[in-house]
């Protein structure tokens, strides 16, 4: 009697991990949706046309060369660095079934893959409306097969930061997914310029999007995705921790809500829905760190000091001049870093010894992201050139890139 429940526990453990493998790649609908809503509407089917572009890349170079990188194995990892081979492969001895107790193999490779795109879809916003789509398809498929699976190894294939005396922690990736696509974000924001009028002589001039109800969707898509993100991160069925995980999930995101309303309503004087918005996402962010290790009031006061960082961020960059259409490096980086320390200051592994390592962590994402992001954007921009010329994004991407318009019955001021 005692082998059937075994297998019923394990067929239930994998059944949660691909529903939670279907709420992840949900959330790419939701980066699209949000994306093209806080945008002008002549750019619509180029924000669409990346993000239906980015999970086929995540996809295939996870497959090919992400996967094992991220997750090279013992026999074939450094401290920085390790490769098991191309493509996807059982480890010699075992089948799909006994691969791990809570999952077979090609869950976890699909459930890690819809993570692996994520990264590339942050970057899309911050440089949207004035990027060449040839070059950012070339940016993301470099980044995504080779810079996002070398720092998830340090931490989730048993890399240095996992191996610290006081080991790094997070859980589902508010450093290693997020802040490693807030830095390709900062990069290329940075060395594309503004778009043209955001920035004039007179002040800086918010250029606001064409369809707030898509944003709005969008945010919602998110959100209802972030179960599977975090919940899918306990990796198993376990009702307790899985529970706890939406709580914590759900607490920060509502707490942000209220940290983006109150901070923006007192620095603005008006209730702004883009701020709540990204605040609710500042807050998803800010607990993927350690959803599984907080309490209530830990991930309240996470959710709702993302969501006041958020208002502080966009603020910013405007003021250093670095353009960033849908907030995302204030979102994915400022709440990434947030949410990673955060670690260490609340919940039950708070201690200065895990703040350490959390700084170590976040430094050292970082200097590597930071680094290699700019060597590839900076390597593009000098020979085929990443921006659009002034006429093109002037009449914009949709009919200068693509040969089409995202609503040919309308005309718009655009």
């Amino acid at each position: 009697m005692e082998e059937p429940i075994v297998q019923d526990l394990f067929t239930v453990n994998n059944l949660w991990m691909m529903i939670s493998t279907f709420l992840v790649f949900i959330m790419h609908l939701g980066f699209a949706t949000l994306e093209a809503g806080l945008t002008r509407s002549k750019n619509t089917v180029n924000i669409l046309f990346k993000n239906t572009i980015i999970p086929g890349i995540g996809l295939l170079t996870y497959a090919l060369v992400g996967f094992n990188l991220m997750y090279p194995g013992s026999d074939f990892a450094g401290a920085f660095f390790g490769f098991a081979g191309f493509g996807l492969e059982l480890p010699e001895g075992w089948d799909s079934s006994n691969y791990n107790a809570g999952y077979t193999y090609f869950t976890d490779f699909i459930f890690q893959a819809m993570f692996a795109a994520t990264a590339a879809t942050i970057v899309s916003g911050a440089v949207a409306e004035r990027v060449k789509l040839g070059p950012f398809i070339t940016f993301s498929i470099i980044y995504v097969a080779i810079i996002y699976p070398i720092v998830g190894m340090w931490k989730w294939g048993g890399g240095f930061l996992n191996a610290l005396e006081t080991p790094f922690y997070d859980f589902a990736g508010s450093t290693i997914v997020h802040s490693v696509g807030g830095w390709g974000a900062l990069v290329g924001a940075m060395l594309l310029g503004p778009r043209i009028g955001k920035y004039t002589p007179a002040g800086m001039k918010a250029i606001p999007g064409h369809n707030i109800p898509l944003a709005v969707i969008g945010v919602f898509l998110l959100w209802l995705g972030w179960f599977g993100f975090n919940g899918g991160s306990v990796l198993s069925a376990d009702p307790g921790l899985v529970s706890k995980v939406f709580v914590t999930t759900s607490l920060a995101a509502a707490a942000g809500a209220f940290g983006a309303l109150i901070v923006s309503y007192l620095k603005f004087k008006t209730y702004d829905i883009t701020m709540v918005l990204n605040g609710i996402l500042a807050g998803l962010v800010g607990i993927t760190a350690g959803a599984d290790q907080m309490g209530v009031i830990d991930s309240i006061i996470i959710g709702f000091v993302g969501g006041g960082l958020v208002v502080f961020g966009v603020v910013l960059f405007d003021k250093i001049k670095i353009d960033d259409p849908v907030g995302a490096i204030s979102v994915h980086l400022i709440g990434g870093i947030w949410g990673t320390l955060a670690v260490g200051l609340f919940g039950d592994l708070a201690g200065m010894d895990q703040v350490i390592s959390q700084l170590i962590g976040i430094g050292a994402t970082a200097i590597f992201c930071f680094g290699t992001a700019w060597i590839i954007f900076f390597t593009l921009k000098k020979t085929v050139g990443i921006r659009v010329d002034e006429k093109e994004e002037t009449e914009g991407l949709d009919i200068n890139e693509h040969s089409m318009r995202a609503y040919p019955d309308f005309m718009t001021k655009d």
